[in-house]
């Protein structure tokens, strides 16, 4: 029942305009357009090779949080969430089937995105699996945060949040433009941010080779805890 309902949420996903535009073509249109014209200075070495590890946290965040909110504030408001519950398929299962159809979409995000900065001449470099560890642990913060949303605020107030907190977060999390462009204190504060500790993380690994990033480990299981514990608690099915 969990691999069916999770097939048909990816279907329905990938069948969605909008969605698509958010978690594909959004994403990888800034990969192109920022590596390909110089308009945000990314420091030394290739525009490439500071954005792609940005937008592929960016490509996490677009699917886990934005998406996931958007698309899960709806349903309860239609009473699709109440219907299910009310279905064979426990709520628990439900909620597993959301979070394996979101691990779907993020893969054919991976690829496609590393594709195209592969072509942008991309060289990426590191541990596959501080990679692997990070965008596990940043889907678990995105999708946390965005079923609190989801469960708590109205459709039409999770609409309007969810797609607020991308656009503030595409600027100031480190995505596009890094931190170090807003002085000391903001760098501080913003690197505490679930977005900035995953795309410094993505960074240091890709970029620089470093190993295993426990700083920003650490941030993105702070979030995906706090993020899933209270979903778990104020969710709301109706």
């Amino acid at each position: 029942m969990i691999a069916a309902q999770a097939a048909l949420e990816t279907k329905m996903l990938l069948r969605n305009g909008e969605q698509l535009l958010l978690t594909v073509v959004i994403p990888a249109l800034l990969l192109v357009l920022f590596s390909s014209v110089d308009i945000v200075d990314t420091g030394a070495g290739e525009a490439v090779d500071f954005l792609a590890p940005g937008i592929l946290a960016l490509a996490v965040m677009s699917t886990a949080f934005t998406g996931q909110a958007i698309a899960t504030g709806f349903e309860r408001r239609y009473g699709v969430l109440k219907r299910l519950a009310s279905s064979p398929l426990p709520r628990w299962g439900l909620m597993t089937a959301k979070t394996l159809s979101v691990l779907v979409t993020e893969v054919l995000q991976v690829i496609l995105l590393t594709a195209i900065a592969l072509a942008l001449g991309w060289h990426p470099h590191g541990n596959p699996f501080a990679v692997l560890l990070l965008l596990l642990l940043g889907t678990a913060a995105f999708s946390g945060l965005g079923l609190l949303m989801a469960g708590t605020l109205k459709a039409e107030a999770t609409l309007a949040a969810a797609n607020l907190v991308f656009l503030l977060l595409l600027v100031g999390g480190g995505v596009i433009v890094p931190l170090e462009k807003f002085g000391a204190a903001g760098q501080r504060v913003l690197g505490l941010l679930p977005i900035s500790a995953l795309s410094d993380g993505l960074r240091d690994v890709l970029q620089h080779g470093a190993g295993m990033p426990w700083g920003d480990l650490g941030v993105l299981a702070v979030w995906a805890v706090a993020g899933l514990a209270a979903a778990g608690r104020f969710f709301r099915w109706e």
